[in-house]
């Protein structure tokens, strides 16, 4: 066995490659007592590894199960292990696990919401991150403002940002009232709040964001805010062929009956529990001098109502329409796809959730 240290750390759950990388340059790692050097490769499995001078354990490849969580994130938690203010992280409801750890795939903004992934395989969450696999995410985004159709086709085409050049790969109206519009949209970089920047380039406002899938995997539809599910084999074995990485021939995901009984449970007091916390961070607000009484109760991290436009009075039809003489989609009907889709298909989710 011969690889670099910090890729045998990451295949055991032990964080995302770059934050290995950044453990190692800041001398928090030892292998046999000596302080590893970045570059370092591992010769023995058996060697004595420490971080922050506790012993950790690795495995060869063979021996270590690859597990994928799909977690509902709701806005408001934030995308790290430890926060120093005492706020709720992404990581407090995850199961907890023996001789592993989870590691996000990507991040996303504390006032995102939606789907993201968990991993105790770092390197499949490190290749699912790189920009070089254009790995698709998709995301549903209201936008508060006036848009047209020269603003989709900039979107579409590419616009100039701080940190160079970026695009929506596929755009989609919703519908909407007023002011306020719904899109889908699709990006396959995943940069730092690209989606809200994107938008910013054309003088609107995205007041709500949710990730609705990444790569093939849809955000269920019955998986609650705060909820986690394990996905299957073939599902987690999709993301690692994607990646060119080797299929995984078992999984420690238990599908009787009696285990989905207690998921479905599970899934209800999640979605109680979330709700209650929503109630008492209001409530807080409330007491501490907010401008909100208590008669008029509005969720957290909302800055405005799902289907509202009482930030401003309606000013007209908007530009990119959606077929049907402008009209308001039918619940539960397809968005109507902007003309200026690069390649004229409707995009895999189309929206759906499963």
């Amino acid at each position: 066995m011969s690889e670099k240290l910090q890729k045998v750390l990451a295949r055991a759950g032990l964080g995302s490659r770059r934050e290995l990388e950044t453990m190692i340059q800041s001398n928090r790692v030892s292998v046999d007592g000596q302080i590893a050097k970045l570059g370092d490769r591992l010769e023995n499995v058996d060697a004595k590894i420490r971080i922050d001078g506790h012993v950790v354990s690795v495995k060869e490849s063979t021996d270590v199960i690859c597990r994928v969580l799909a977690y509902h994130k709701p806005e408001g938690e934030l995308c790290t292990r430890h926060d120093p203010e005492g706020r709720r992280t992404v990581f407090d409801r995850l199961p907890k696990i023996k001789d592993s750890r989870w590691v996000s795939v990507g991040r996303l903004d504390a006032n995102t919401a939606g789907l993201l992934l968990f991993t105790t395989d770092g390197e499949l969450a490190n290749r699912l991150m790189h920009p070089s696999r254009k790995v698709e995410r998709e995301y549903m985004c209201r936008v508060f403002g006036e848009v047209n159709d020269k603003m989709v086709k900039n979107l579409v085409s590419g616009v100039k940002l701080e940190d160079g050049e970026a695009r929506f790969e596929d755009v989609m109206y919703a519908g909407g009232e007023g002011m306020n519009h719904t899109f889908y949209v699709v990006i396959n970089e995943g940069r730092n709040r690209e989606v809200r920047r994107l938008w910013d380039s054309q003088g609107v406002t995205v007041s709500r964001l949710k990730r609705v899938r990444y790569g093939d995997i849809f955000l269920e539809k019955a998986l609650p805010r705060g909820g986690w599910m394990e996905l299957e084999l073939k599902e987690v074995n999709y993301l690692r062929e994607m990646v060119e990485l080797p299929h995984e021939k078992e999984s420690l995901l238990d599908v009787d009956k009696e285990s989905r009984k207690r998921a479905k449970s599970k899934s209800q007091k999640i979605r109680r529990a979330v709700k209650r916390h929503d109630e008492r961070t209001v409530e807080d607000r409330n007491t501490s001098g907010g401008r909100r009484g208590r008669n008029n109760k509005k969720p957290v991290g909302s800055s405005l109502p799902r289907n509202s436009n009482s930030d401003a009075k309606p000013t007209g039809k908007p530009t990119v329409k959606p077929s049907g003489k402008g009209k308001k989609p039918a619940a539960g009907s397809k968005p109507v796809r902007s003309k200026f889709s690069p390649n004229g298909k409707a995009p895999k989710s189309a929206p759906r959730q499963r």
